[in-house]
């Protein structure tokens, strides 16, 4: 399945979309992705995974490693509206306690296309 990613960045703050499955072979395509994203060093970023049917501790690794490099640069990452099976996931590895969860995407993320 592919992997669709895409990112709004707004007053340092920035929202991730992801799309699909998130595995050993789309990783590291959301690793670029980020990659790209944190080198404009945003304060806050929010990961709107509400769309991402399956994610397996391949996608969990590029996850921590987003939120590291966030933290080292003095932001803020969260999770935000995952489905069943990825929130499974995150409380089955202890990850829950590590991002912050949201059930759904906070208020000030959903940006107007026209704005």
């Amino acid at each position: 399945m592919e992997l669709k990613v895409s990112t709004r960045s707004h007053a340092g703050h920035a929202l991730v979309a992801i799309a699909g499955e998130i595995d050993l072979y789309t990783a590291p395509r959301l690793q670029q992705e980020f990659t790209k994203l944190l080198q404009d060093g945003p304060k806050r970023v929010v990961i709107d995974m509400s769309l991402v049917e399956f994610c397996d501790s391949t996608g969990m690794n590029v996850l921590l490693s987003a939120l590291k490099r966030v933290k080292e640069q003095g932001g803020q990452l969260d999770v935000a509206a995952p489905r069943p099976a990825v929130r499974k996931i995150l409380q089955v590895t202890g990850l829950d306690s590590v991002f912050t969860v949201h059930d759904e995407v906070p208020g000030e993320f959903l940006i107007s296309e026209g704005s």
